[in-house]
């Protein structure tokens, strides 16, 4: 279940489709333009492959996919969104496509619903809750939600095979 929001925190927003996204800026190390990703051969559909941060092999998640969006060419604004999330006890570093970054907002609680039980496109147990700011709708994800220990599995060991070439 996830955790309710009250406190004003701030977020990065999103896109992917059509639809405005945010996370936790706590939860996000860096953004950065799409660069070379190196295919893993054994990875699932929706991983794309791992860059190279720093020295460092970062598994990376086609976001839409991962979501059940149709694929989607990148684009000038396409960028990688480097996040660090508790998974199983563990930090694990992991990057995510979104078809574009716009901004950091910050958001009260009181301009944060739950998310609604029926007639959502998404799973509600990704959701930490709908931010509204203006006339728009921002859904905020539970990023680590959206990672199960059996991606993070396969993550570290297609890093480890990518880090071996």
């Amino acid at each position: 279940m996830s955790t309710v929001i009250n406190e004003t925190a701030q977020y990065i927003t999103f896109k992917l489709g059509g639809e405005l996204f945010a996370i936790n800026v706590g939860q996000v190390r860096e953004v950065l333009e799409i660069s070379q990703i190196t295919r893993v051969p054994t990875a699932p559909g929706y991983m794309r492959g791992v860059v190279n941060v720093r020295g460092r092999a970062i598994p990376v998640v086609d976001l839409r996919m991962k979501f059940g969006l149709p694929k989607a060419s990148d684009t000038v604004n396409s960028r990688v969104v480097v996040m660090e999330l508790e998974l199983d006890g563990e930090t694990t570093v992991v990057g995510g496509i979104a078809d574009s970054v716009h901004e950091v907002i910050e958001l009260e609680p009181g301009q944060i619903n739950p998310p609604p039980r029926i007639a959502m496109r998404w799973r509600t147990e990704l959701i930490q809750g709908m931010g509204r700011r203006g006339d728009e709708f921002i859904i905020i994800l539970d990023i680590a939600a959206v990672f199960s220990s059996d991606d993070i599995a396969l993550v570290e060991s297609a890093t480890e095979a990518a880090a071996a070439t």
